[in-house]
């Protein structure tokens, strides 16, 4: 399918609009001395419908070990805990 529109350059030669309509290139040619305008044609290929197709995981998650969890004596997963700290907490005065 082929589409067009027209380009609107201003005097120094430089682009300035694309238009879809003729009129409004020639309108805007109008208002400034010097402007011209040119028609541009495009082809507009076809779409293409493309399906999804999904596996259970992501491209780069592919060959990764498993994630390692630690269980307790009780099944239930054991939480990672800070050692507490010997500092004294500092107070301020306001």
């Amino acid at each position: 399918m082929q589409q067009e529109y027209w380009t609107v350059y201003t005097p120094d030669g430089r682009k300035y609009a694309d238009c879809g309509w003729e009129k409004d290139a020639i309108s805007l040619c109008a208002k400034v001395p010097g402007r011209t305008y040119r028609k541009n044609k495009y082809l507009q290929y076809p779409v293409i419908d493309v399906t999804a197709t999904t596996d259970n995981q992501l491209p780069g998650q592919q060959g990764l070990p498993a994630a390692k969890v630690q269980i307790d004596d009780t099944g239930r997963i054991k939480i990672q805990t800070l050692p507490e700290s010997d500092y004294t907490p500092i107070h301020f005065r306001v």
